[in-house]
């Protein structure tokens, strides 16, 4: 098959989202006899371009390709979405610059604030947007993978069983403008962190919450059966959720101190360990994927 319409698709992705530097997560997921698998590049639009026929034999043998900007940046991935609710965010005055169809009856969409958003504010921007429109929200922090136009969606259930196809990851549309609504939402969302930030001032920072107000701290980890009341579960887990979404590992690192760590030894001791969780946190989100 040739590789025209691929080549095509991703040249008006990239150039849509406008980033410098892109990340690209080539993932296999789970199969018979094997674990499954994530390669990262970083690569500019050109070397992506370059790219293209790599991908194309990482697809062919399992692998789904996925992309998001390279450290912090202006867009936001909203995953999981209707034709109905993409068609809701043009009307509201939130027209994607990016906007693909990963498999039948799903979207997913890249919004461009026309500003970079460090991370706390790109998570909450990300998660108030999946709220608002009915996105996934597990898929709303500020460095998710959307999946790249012109390759197959290779999950097991989209595979037709007749055929034995994959859908392809169509581009819908790829304006790659700011939409309307940007300053005023952005403004918004800062606001808000900004309450939040100066409640969780007058409180403790066990208790404080990361993200919206929906978020879980660390004590509700703690209390979570689940756990069974390991210590070194609950930070690890509690770790990797605050950091995805948004929180800083200052935050994180001293909610995990809230709790008595003079089993690991002295002062030392207890730093290397709680460096090491956010280490652990910072690898296993690596593995975190867009849909």
């Amino acid at each position: 098959m040739s590789s025209a319409p691929t080549i095509y698709a991703v040249r008006r992705q990239i150039k849509a989202m406008g980033s410098d530097q892109f990340e690209i997560g080539v993932f296999r997921p789970e199969s018979a006899g094997s674990e499954a698998r994530m390669l990262l590049r970083q690569w500019d639009g050109e070397t992506l371009m370059r790219s293209v026929p790599w991908l194309r034999l990482q697809n062919r043998d399992g692998w789904n390709i996925y992309i998001r900007p390279n450290g912090e940046h202006e867009l936001n991935l909203v995953d999981d979405l209707t034709a109905e609710a993409v068609g809701a965010m043009k009307a509201a005055g939130f027209r994607p610059a990016v906007i693909a169809k990963t498999s039948p009856g799903n979207y997913q969409v890249w919004v461009k604030h026309g500003e970079q958003l460090e991370r706390r504010t790109s998570t909450a921007a990300a998660r108030a947007l999946a709220e608002k429109f009915g996105g996934d929200k597990g898929a709303a922090d500020w460095r998710h993978f959307g999946r790249l136009a012109g390759f197959c969606n290779r999950k097991p259930r989209y595979q037709d069983v007749d055929t034995g196809l994959y859908p392809f990851v169509r581009l819908i549309e790829a304006e790659g403008a700011v939409y309307p609504e940007a300053s005023r939402f952005v403004a918004d969302i800062r606001r808000e962190l900004e309450e939040r930030s100066l409640a969780r001032r007058r409180g403790n920072v066990q208790n404080a919450r990361v993200g919206p107000e929906t978020a879980r701290t660390i004590d509700e980890f703690r209390a979570d059966p689940r756990y069974c009341g390991d210590g070194n579960r609950i930070d690890l887990a509690w770790a990797i959720y605050a950091l995805s979404h948004g929180a800083a590992q200052e935050e994180v690192a001293a909610a995990i101190r809230s709790r008595d760590l003079s089993k690991k030894g002295n002062g030392r001791r207890q730093d290397e360990y709680v460096e090491r969780t956010l280490r652990q946190a910072e690898r296993r989100i690596e593995m975190d994927l867009g849909r």
